[in-house]
């Protein structure tokens, strides 16, 4: 079902993980952002959106992690638009005879069996430096930064104000920062938030790619938060963050395993750079 969250703009949200799909109205169509998550959920919003007679003529990836890089044949072919690094991590992924058995392996159990992969992955790359998304349609700027993952990228639908934030700005997922990454992931997650700062003037809704669609006070609360816990894991301190406290949303504790595997993942990186040569 699709949600109204501003004028032209409206979400699609996954019952697993509370994926937020994206549906901006432009002049023949519409923009479509990180569908999903099952082909049952897929085909849905392509049946509201058909019967809607709202063609898809575009589609963008905000970054390469599986569940914002899937499809559904009933979307039909319209370019599905993502960062040239994006493009480019996905290009790699499918170069592997084995993909398919690899992406598998990392579906939730829940829904394995029900999340379509014939067309995963198939990202057209913008020319590196792209600031705005080539569609007819309200003004889309385009906020690229490695906060979360390489190739990783915000849109900004300036004309109705909507911030669609990909993997960051969660009221139920701490931030989750890319600690394998070569480049430090503490300050590559800050420098994003500094970009969020940059347009918090001109945002008045945000919809992050799992949980609620805030408004603009709940923005700026969402950098702050993002901002204190990232600050708590570089100085090696235990955050106080509501998403891993005891009012935690029902369903979603499993998000503290995601804040300890990268609160010892980081302390090993700084353990590693410690060390003598």
């Amino acid at each position: 079902m699709l949600t109204r969250v501003a004028e032209g703009v409206q979400v699609h949200q996954s019952a697993l993980l509370e994926n937020n799909a994206v549906v901006v109205q432009g002049r023949d169509g519409v923009l479509v952002v990180d569908p999903g998550l099952t082909a049952g959920e897929l085909t849905c919003l392509a049946t509201d959106l058909s019967e809607a007679g709202r063609p898809v003529v575009a589609g963008f990836a905000t970054h390469p992690d599986w569940d914002h890089v899937l499809w559904h044949a009933d979307l039909g072919e319209a370019p599905r638009y993502g960062t040239a690094r994006c493009a480019a991590v996905m290009r790699d992924v499918l170069s592997d005879a084995d993909w398919r058995a690899r992406a598998a392996e990392g579906l939730p159990p829940e829904i394995a069996d029900e999340v379509p992969l014939d067309l995963f992955g198939r990202i057209t790359g913008l020319p590196a430096g792209t600031t705005r998304l080539p569609w007819d349609g309200p003004r889309v700027r385009i906020i690229e930064h490695r906060g979360h993952a390489e190739g990783h990228a915000a849109l900004l639908v300036e004309e109705p104000r909507v911030l669609v934030a990909g993997d960051m700005l969660s009221d139920v997922l701490v931030p989750m920062l890319d600690v394998g990454a070569a480049t430090d992931p503490v300050e590559d997650y800050l420098a994003a938030l500094r970009l969020f700062d940059d347009v918090a003037g001109d945002v008045e809704v945000v919809v992050p790619g799992h949980g609620s669609v805030g408004g603009p006070d709940q923005f700026r609360a969402r950098i702050d938060l993002d901002r204190a816990y990232v600050h708590a894991l570089r100085d090696g301190r235990a955050p106080v963050d509501p998403r891993i406290g005891p009012s935690a949303k029902p369903g979603w504790e499993w998000a503290v395993d995601v804040h300890t595997g990268q609160r010892d993942s980081l302390a090993r990186r700084r353990e590693r750079d410690a060390a003598p040569e």
